[in-house]
């Protein structure tokens, strides 16, 4: 998570408004800096009362005075208006008028989660555009009718989706990894996707943070393990689905390829009823979900912009990009360890059926348990759990699933004779009998490799599919879970019907299934993805020839391309130094790390700080060899760093957090942890690991059990397995309580305490005081401070002006723009003022005086806080 601050506010004031809309408090406007080619983007923080409910909201502006198109940008579930905050000064920027606002229930915002009640959330969006149109910098259709998209990520998706069916003022939408019916998505084919859910109801906060109908309907279907008719009608008419009929506006539909919540299935029945209704309709699937994986975030972006600038700003000349585009996974780069994401087009939706293509499966009837409380359940993925983990190994070729002998039946195929491109969903027929009256089965279809034993599920994607009246027999045609997947020639398609799954909710009640196959597995092969045939051009017959002459010319540039720097003798014993690193992403306009030097010696606790787009991520992306930088370099014991270089053995890392096996304990899950990296036993130093993390007897435990705290000092054993000289680890004390964060803090010193390393990036500052001995302080890409922790905290060129009374914006300026002052911030006890070379105390007080200011007190500043405020200008 990166840091997050709010700029400083203005006084309370009441502001008379609508009567449906009225602002609360106010926020003085926030700025932010921009490049010489870039207009500086103001933010105004307000809390509004809209529907008898308290909202959270800023609103984004840059340029002049004249009218533009807006934009309402929605948050995920759990989430607040500041995890858009970077999408919405990026589209300000771009010349949009951009309002984002914390929904009911999360951050400030008052009100029960209703789960985008039509009611509730939908009707708090008209409101919302109500606001929008009185306002003098966006650009009106007609009296009260503002240029207005919507875009966001799942629960923010899924509002654009349900605003656009209730509003008619909504001009375009682009909604992102979200659902079309939520009561498909938690009870698909009548299954309970019980992790899924409970995540929802716990995320948002307990089950008492929803409004009461929601609560009894999750408690009720939770104790009895599956949905009613009640539960999947009060889901529905929260559900786009409920007015998909009136979705007639512009959608770009961005799904995401590793996504147990929100399948592809979902943006499916999106497309269909919209392109009905005669709407322009664009579907993007994306490397990414809610189960992890990349979320492409930089072109996301980039393609949601050009999509409104065509159809809200009427920029014909826009590139909306082609109808149906899918990033697909190819491994790991042999050249530079990066995965390699590649995009594939059509221009035309192919659906997810098409081109079926017959694959014969063999495999006699087969009996299998559905054991006693559906336990121990097979894995799949590890939803709301696992990071992202499953799902990036199985796009890598990784296999990680888990079925119990006696718990499933298998049907396989003979080997493919030619590569094979799955897209979309397959299907298969078969009959199924059971000794109970119904049967839940899990579908699923792996990819196995030629000696037989490695297996990989695409996606880490299972069909679940409840059979009513099994006790007779019934032949039931199985839709499996929508994936894009190469099968290599020589490989095998497997077909699985399991009793469980970890993520779902199977009847506790013991039963005997038995299954045989009743045709072969179909499978969709959207061919007009690839490229047309066409007629010959006359570059063909000269191809050939430039390939040749590309190829020599890469074999032999190629040795001097991939060569590594030697090492530096003199940096052997340096556990890392950075100089003049520099990246800029492909299609930004700016860049995220430019020019950043700086030193890591033995045995320092490294805070490395900065705001929201500071470049902390990237550096770090770039340090554990995930990215290649630009410029510059990074030598890690004198070693440069290049995706996975052998020095990369010496550093662990805590980024995202782990995944663990829940029914496993502690230890079971380090040790499967440590044999999945093919290492010795004897190079993980477990208990060396587990002694540093002090979680005790806790390791014999299950890991379900563990508190939040107890995963997360868990996770960071797992990254000091094989105690590396250098561990890096991204705000490790997140969601901990504090007295959870005293102990991380203890963990981190221990580690350093015998000569190690520790960067951590981290937005809780007082922490960081107590726990590191050293800063690097980044803002916008550059180096800001770096040092001992004791100097930057007491600079002696910054003072704290304690005042009697607020200090206003306007004086504040003025104090700024003192000869001798380089900032001042204002804060809560008055103000941060920062001297310059020529500036001393004697001549600030003299001049505060002039200035009516009404100083109590004068002195230098001790918190980091205020450190970091002072040197980042006050623009976190």
């Amino acid at each position: 998570m990166d840091l997050r601050l709010r700029g400083p506010r203005r006084p309370r004031r009441t502001i008379a408004a609508a009567a449906a809309v009225t602002v609360l408090a106010g926020a003085g406007t926030w700025t932010a800096a921009a490049s010489d080619d870039t207009p500086p983007v103001h933010r105004a923080d307000q809390v509004m009362t809209v529907n008898g409910v308290r909202l959270d909201t800023s609103y984004f502006t840059s340029g002049g005075s004249g009218r533009r198109p807006a934009v309402l940008l929605g948050h995920g579930f759990g989430g607040t208006k500041e995890d858009v905050r970077g999408q919405a000064q990026d589209l300000a920027a771009d010349g949009y008028a951009v309002l984002t606002w914390s929904a009911r229930g999360f951050g400030e915002s008052t009100g029960k989660i209703g789960l985008n009640d039509p009611k509730g959330e939908v009707a708090d969006v008209s409101k919302l555009i109500d606001w929008l149109a009185k306002q003098p910098q966006v650009q009106l259709d007609k009296a009260g009718d503002p240029r207005v998209g919507l875009a966001g990520a799942s629960y923010g998706g899924a509002i654009s989706l349900l605003a656009a069916g209730h509003d008619h003022r909504v001009d375009a939408i682009a909604p992102a990894i979200t659902y079309w019916n939520l009561a498909d998505a938690l009870f698909p084919d009548g299954v309970f996707k019980k992790l899924w859910t409970g995540v929802f109801f716990n995320t948002g906060g307990g089950c008492a943070r929803f409004e009461p109908e929601l609560c009894a309907m999750y408690e009720r279907v939770a104790e009895s393990g599956t949905p009613d008719a009640a539960a999947r009608a009060l889901l529905e008419e929260r559900s786009p689905s409920a007015v998909g009929d009136r979705v007639k506006v512009p959608t770009l539909l961005l799904q995401g390829q590793t996504d147990s919540l929100f399948t592809l299935a979902q943006s499916d029945a999106a497309e269909k009823a919209i392109r009905a209704n005669g709407a322009p309709v664009d579907v993007d699937w994306i490397a990414g979900g809610h189960d992890g994986g990349d979320l492409e975030t930089s072109r996301v972006q980039a393609r949601v912009t050009s999509w409104f600038d065509r159809y809200l700003k009427d920029d014909e000349s826009a590139d909306t990009g082609p109808a149906f585009r899918i990033t697909r996974t190819g491994g790991v780069d042999s050249t530079d360890g990066a995965a390699l994401l590649r995009g594939a087009s059509d221009d035309t939706y192919p659906g997810l059926t098409g081109g079926d293509r017959p694959i014969a499966l063999t495999g006699r009837e087969q009996s299998f348990a559905n054991p006693p409380g559906a336990s121990p359940p097979a894995v799949s993925a590890l939803p709301g759990l696992g990071g992202g983990g499953l799902s990036q190994l199985s796009s890598l070729g990784l296999g990680v699933s888990l079925d119990f002998p006696g718990q499933f039946a298998a049907f396989t195929s003979a080997p493919v004779t030619t590569d094979l491109r799955v897209t979309g969903s397959p299907t298969a027929t078969v009959h199924v009998r059971s000794t109970s009256e119904d049967a839940v089965l899990f579908a699923k279809v792996y990819d196995v490799g030629p000696d037989g034993r490695r297996q990989v599920l695409p996606a880490q994607l299972v069909a679940p599919v409840r059979v009513e009246g099994a006790r007779a027999g019934k032949d039931v045609t199985l839709t499996l879970p929508a994936v894009d997947h190469e099968v290599d020639k020589g490989h095998r398609l497997r077909l699985v019907l399991a009793s469980t799954d970890l993520g779902y909710a199977s009847p506790a009640a013991p039963a005997t299934y038995t299954v045989s196959l009743k045709g072969d597995l179909k499978v969709p092969t959207a061919a007009g993805v690839s490229t047309a045939a066409a007629p010959l051009p006359s570059w063909v017959w000269w191809l050939p020839l430039a390939g040749a002459a590309l190829a020599l010319a890469l074999l032999l540039t190629g040795r001097r391309r991939i060569a590594t720097p030697a090492p530096d003798p003199h940096l052997a014993e340096v556990p890392l130094q950075i100089t003049d690193l520099s990246k800029k992403y492909a299609g930004g306009d700016r860049y995220s790390v430019r020019d950043l030097s700086f030193r890591v010696e033995k045995g320092q606790v490294l805070g490395l700080l900065g705001p929201n787009g500071a470049g902390k991520t990237t550096t770090l992306r770039m340090l554990m060899g995930l990215i290649k930088p630009d410029g510059g370099e990074i030598r890690v014991f004198g070693h440069a760093i290049r995706p996975g270089a052998p020095v990369l053995s010496r550093v662990g890392a805590f980024v995202e957090g782990a995944g663990f096996l829940p029914h496993l304990s502690g230890r079971q899950n380090l040790e499967l942890y440590w044999r999945a990296t093919g290492r010795p036993p004897e190079d993980a130093h477990l208990d060396e690991a587990l002694e540093i993390a002090g979680l005790g007897d806790a390791l014999a435990r299950a890991v379900r059990t563990y508190s939040q705290g107890m995963r997360q000092r868990l996770a960071i054993a797992q990254a000091m397995l094989g105690l590396p000289d250098l561990l890096i680890l991204d705000e490790p004390t997140n969601g901990l309580d504090p007295p959870q964060i005293r102990e991380m803090r203890e963990v981190m010193i221990r580690y350093a305490a015998a000569g190690r390393t520790v960067i951590v990036s981290s937005h809780l500052l007082a922490e960081v005081e107590q726990t590191c001995t050293h800063l690097v302080v980044m803002d916008r890409g550059r180096l800001v401070q770096a040092g001992p922790v004791g100097v930057i905290v007491g600079s002696g060129d910054t003072l704290l002006v304690g005042t009697a009374t607020p200090v206003e914006e306007p004086l504040a300026e003025k104090v700024a723009a003192l000869p001798g002052v380089a900032s001042a911030v204002r804060t809560d006890e008055g103000l941060l003022v920062r001297l310059d070379a020529d500036g001393t105390a004697q001549h600030l007080v003299a001049e505060l005086v002039r200035l009516d200011v009404p100083v109590q007190s004068v002195g230098p500043h001790r918190r980091l806080e205020d450190a970091f405020l002072t040197l980042i200008g006050g623009s976190a």
